[in-house]
């Protein structure tokens, strides 16, 4: 039961392609659409795109750092490849940190549509453990349910979407770039960082470069159709509520999406969007127990973490005592932690993890190259200046417990030197 042996690829390039989808088109979309209109105003489609610009640079050098190096791990594997360990243990730390405080939000979003609020937190956990339980017997099947979420999902956007056009009365003068209320460039920019978060599931694809098949072809591949396809999607979702509610509808509301439908004559719509609400956390959850799980596998083989969690099920070919401990960490987030304040330090955890991906892209050799340089040197840059925009306390609450970290593994050296 406690083999260190490689996981099995069994993953092809629709597997990749829906499980990426799956991690972006996710709670955010319904949600994240609002705190981006109360920042930049009718300059939210421009802070969508700058959002879909700096995340493309990252999927490149996700995509490029993947194909040369098809194990788990993602940025923590390629950081150490590239930059040396301590830069692979600040993403691999950032990814996990963040992306566990992830799993919680996600996790009590899905208990919010789906339970009254005296039962949201036992939801909420058994969503947890039902989830971790689908991923503990092996990634074919969590592939297999992405795709029914997927389905799901974009069936209740596709409602969303219908009833903003069919059955509202869309104004198409409120469809604009800029106004005098728009935020300046800052609330653009704070908008694009709001709404990068909601693209950052492809990532999840490259911490699953060990389970692919082909991985040199189908993780570049993957990646790019399933940031396309979201980035056309939310576009698509942006448009429809700026034509519906306007900027000042979208920023006035918690729930965009069901404002729009409630604003048509389409009064059956209502549910749909919010058991697609529900089943878009399910869907981020799965993914994000999958890539995190993988994530502490890779930094358990190399020591920066307890080397317990390395542990491959032999029958399963998973990382399960990796998704057990991950499973218990989330739960007791859950019924623990208020998760409001915890979302900023996640950003923060998840920019700096690209940006040491951008970084550690930027040093790869010509022969390993499949994108220009340039666009790693931009998504660097851009992670920088999204981060910049995220309230002060989110920064410093996530530099915190980054260099808990940091002094945890100075400090293991110092006991253990390699």
């Amino acid at each position: 039961m406690s083999d260190q042996g490689g996981l099995a690829r069994r993953l092809g390039t629709g597997d990749a392609v829906v499980i990426g989808m799956g991690s972006m088109i996710g709670a955010g979309v319904f949600v994240a659409f609002a705190p981006a209109a109360r920042a930049a105003g009718a300059g939210l489609l421009l802070g969508l795109a700058v959002a879909a610009a700096v995340a493309y640079a990252n999927a490149t050098a996700s995509a490029q750092l993947a194909a040369q190096y098809p194990t788990s791990g993602g940025t923590y594997v390629y950081g150490r490849e590239r930059l040396g360990p301590w830069w692979g243990f600040l993403a691999g730390w950032s990814f996990v940190i963040g992306k566990t405080a992830s799993c919680a939000a996600m996790a009590l979003t899905f208990a919010a549509y789906a339970a009254p609020a005296a039962w949201a937190k036992p939801v909420a956990v058994a969503a947890v453990v039902g989830l971790a339980t689908v991923n503990y017997r092996g990634v074919t099947r969590t592939a297999r349910l992405a795709r029914v979420i997927v389905a799901v999902v974009l069936a209740a956007l596709a409602v969303v979407i219908l009833a903003g056009l069919f059955g509202a009365e869309p104004r198409w003068a409120q469809v604009t770039v800029w106004s005098s209320g728009s935020g300046g460039w800052y609330g653009v920019l704070q908008s694009a960082g709001l709404l990068f978060f909601a693209f950052a599931g492809y990532a999840r694809i490259a911490t699953l470069g060990e389970e692919v098949r082909d991985p040199a072809s189908t993780i570049p591949r993957a990646i790019q159709i399933a940031l396309g396809v979201t980035v056309v999607v939310y576009a698509s979702i942006a448009v429809t509520l700026l034509t519906v509610l306007g900027p000042a509808g979208i920023a006035a509301t918690s729930a965009p999406l069901a404002s729009a439908v409630d604003a048509s004559t389409w009064t059956w719509a209502g549910p749909v969007v919010r058991i697609g609400s529900a089943t878009a956390a399910l869907g981020a959850l799965l993914a994000l127990i999958a890539g995190v799980g993988r994530t502490e596998l890779a930094m358990a083989r190399t020591g920066d973490l307890p080397r317990w969690l390395a542990a491959v099920h032999p029958r399963y070919g998973v990382p399960h005592h990796a998704e057990i401990a991950l499973a218990a960490a989330v739960c007791l987030l859950v019924l623990t932690v208020d998760l409001r304040g915890a979302i900023g330090f996640s950003s923060v955890g998840v920019l700096l993890y690209y940006l040491v991906a951008n970084l550690a892209a930027f040093t790869q050799a010509p022969e390993h190259r499949r994108f220009p340089r340039a666009l790693q040197g931009f998504g660097a840059l851009g992670c920088v200046a999204l981060v910049a925009t995220l309230p002060p306390p989110s920064v410093l609450a996530g530099i915190g417990v980054l260099l808990v970290g940091l002094l945890y593994r100075a400090w293991r050296l110092r006991r253990e030197p390699p």
